[in-house]
């Protein structure tokens, strides 16, 4: 076996479904500037003033193969990377009769199609892929599209109320809803499509939408599965033929969705809450719709294990997670969701140092 893959080569080969010379790592989720500034030597003026450059180079010493994303804190001060003016709200201060006028003045999904510009925004897309690239070196940036596929989430346009009593009083809204959705993910899904084509984004890409709670769908599986569903299958299909395989982000108890997502056309599931049944063990059984392993960002939980375990725990559990996957799944190492301050540095660098043992 190569001992000596670049990223681009390790990650191209797990996300291929070969072996490569050793598990990559995924990185870009550490919302800690002290864990940062503690792995380069920076200080927090040094951090503040270029805090991707600053980043990128803790992610470069850690020896990360790909860079998901890149959290920055929304203020100095703070670790969280949305305020209150940047996450969902149960009232976003419209009536329901307002947002039910707001989905009938929305444009059919032929118009949004029809009118969106690919190559002004295929430029677009193209060149900040190429300058974050050229920063990132060796890494391959490869960030998530949470747009692309299909869009359940209207709850962050109309706020959760107006939401869910469109969906329970308005079916026929909710319905033009979710095929918007599904003309704006298929518009997303075909510049990252054209991306892979042309060699500048890998052949595996994150998305999807908190759908779930810790007890799992927000709304009923038969509610998505008739309007949802197909939405999302006809979003992912620019991806499936440029051969990227779209992983899915799982937050929370998702496993009553996991056969519809699978026939849309998911290939690989990302995420995990073990607390929430969301188990490895019983994961990696699963195969896409045309019958070949998932592959798997993760699933190394941020509730019940980076916080709380020794760092030698932390080794064994990445050790366990790929005798788990070994012939199963095509594993690419990452955490479950974001790691915040309550994660020590040295556990951090204990799922790093794992692998490479």
């Amino acid at each position: 076996m190569n001992k000596t893959m670049t990223s681009r080569q390790r990650l191209d080969a797990t996300f291929s479904l070969k072996a490569p010379d050793r598990i990559p790592v995924l990185g870009g989720w550490i919302a800690c500037p002290e864990h940062i500034m503690a792995i380069t030597g920076a200080d927090a003026d040094q951090y503040w003033k270029d805090p991707w450059g600053v980043s990128i180079e803790a992610y470069k010493t850690l020896g990360t193969d790909g860079l998901i994303d890149m959290f920055v804190p929304a203020a100095r001060g703070s670790y969280r990377c949305v305020d209150d003016t940047s996450y969902a709200h149960s009232d976003k201060g419209m009536t329901l009769d307002e947002a039910v006028d707001n989905v009938d003045a929305m444009p059919t999904p032929e118009q949004i199609e029809a009118k969106f510009d690919f190559e002004q925004a295929y430029a677009e897309y193209s060149e900040s892929l190429r300058q974050v690239q050229q920063r990132c070196g060796e890494m391959v940036w490869m960030p998530a599209n949470w747009s692309a596929g299909a869009k359940f989430s209207w709850y962050f346009d109309f706020g959760y109320e107006n939401f869910f009593l469109i969906v329970g009083m308005y079916p026929d809204r909710a319905r033009k809803l979710l095929e918007v959705g599904g003309a704006q993910g298929r518009c997303q899904s075909r510049l990252v499509a054209r991306a892979v084509r042309e060699g500048i984004f890998p052949a595996a890409i994150l998305l999807g939408e908190d759908i779930c709670t810790q007890r799992g769908p927000m709304v009923s599986v038969d509610f998505m599965e008739k309007y949802y569903a197909p939405q999302l299958r006809y979003g992912l299909e620019p991806l499936l033929e440029a051969g990227c395989r779209p992983v899915w982000h799982c937050d929370g108890d998702v496993r009553l969705m996991l056969d519809f997502l699978i026939d849309a056309g998911v290939c690989g599931l990302q995420g995990f809450q073990p607390e929430c049944g969301m188990l490895l063990e019983q994961l990696v059984q699963r195969r896409t719709r045309a019958g070949e392993p998932l592959v798997i960002f993760g699933p190394l939980a941020v509730t019940t294990e980076l916080p709380v375990c020794s760092p030698e725990q932390i080794e064994a559990k990445v050790h366990e997670v790929i005798r788990v996957c070994k012939g199963r799944a095509s594993l690419a190492l990452f955490t479950s969701n974001t790691i915040n301050p309550d994660v020590p540095l040295e556990n951090i660098k204990a799922m790093y140092r794992a692998v490479k043992s």
